[in-house]
């Protein structure tokens, strides 16, 4: 049988070092990367073949493609995007530079790092792309415009290449958790404290409220799962003849999904403002 290997990005922690380790233990051939350099030693001293890789930076996604394409003999049967951030705030209070920012990490550098990826699985004559998107994929809620528009320009896109490949067996899956056990909310918030002027914003009273349930030591938002609920997914796009198009994780997503085709606009937005306040 033909080993398959796969590239994951953003394994640092929470979903992307679930999955690496469990795909490890499944039999792939797992290259585990990640931005900073002391993560890729600690995945290095867990056993697994790791190395940089930054999406921000195009000679970085360069370097990695082909460093994994010359340990595989130049074939890779999937590629997992996962890597990224959430860049919290009210749309008004986000500067063009954030905004850029969130692009960066969460769309254009899944779409270079894709787009690299694609020629050789055309040359091979298969494989699966999984995205790692989110709840807000496909809703919105107040304070998180950046995250939110980053999701959906991912979907769009993924959504449109799938199209594209269409005939070939080369398939595209997003995942799309809702919330999952991670560091994301506190690096989430170190990028609020970085990046928005809460004290001349007029949601000032908001952030407030934000920074209080941010900072508390609490319970884990309702329906938290742990990330290996997402594993759980990735490996059903992985392995299934025909892998869906899309995958929920965690009770809200299945909710909001339907809420979405059921209730009229103005009862969803309701909906939404009051969960967005809350989170």
């Amino acid at each position: 049988m033909e080993e398959k290997s796969i590239l994951i990005t953003g394994c640092s922690s929470g979903i992307g070092i679930c999955v690496a380790e469990g795909l490890l233990k499944r039999g792939y051939r797992v290259f585990a990367t990640a931005r900073k350099n002391e993560d890729v030693e600690a995945l290095l001293n867990k056993g697994m073949e790791s190395f940089q890789l930054d999406l921000d930076d195009s000679t970085s996604i360069k370097g990695a493609v082909h460093e994994v394409l010359n340990k595989t003999e130049g074939k890779l049967f999937a590629l997992f995007n996962n890597g990224g951030f959430g860049q919290p705030g009210a749309v008004e209070d986000l500067r063009r530079d954030v905004l850029r920012e969130q692009f960066e990490t969460n769309v254009f550098g899944y779409l270079e790092l894709t787009n690299l990826i694609l020629p050789t699985m055309r040359k091979q004559g298969y494989g699966r792309i999984i995205q790692n998107s989110s709840i807000l994929g496909f809703i919105s809620l107040p304070f998180r415009g950046a995250y939110t528009a980053s999701k959906h320009a991912l979907e769009g896109l993924s959504d449109t290449l799938r199209m594209e490949l269409k005939g070939t067996d080369i398939f595209v899956s997003i995942i799309e958790p809702g919330p999952i056990e991670a560091k994301f909310r506190q690096n989430a918030y170190a990028k609020y404290k970085e990046n928005i002027d809460a004290r001349s914003s007029h949601f000032r009273k908001q952030y407030e409220a934000m920074e209080e349930r941010l900072t508390k030591e609490t319970a884990p938002l309702p329906f938290t799962l742990p990330a290996t609920a997402v594993l759980e997914k990735v490996l059903r796009a992985l392995e299934s003849s025909k892998p869906k198009a899309r995958y929920y994780v965690t009770t809200p997503t299945y909710i909001f999904a339907g809420l979405k085709r059921l209730l009229p606009g103005f009862l969803l937005e309701k909906l939404l403002i009051t969960a967005g306040t809350r989170g």
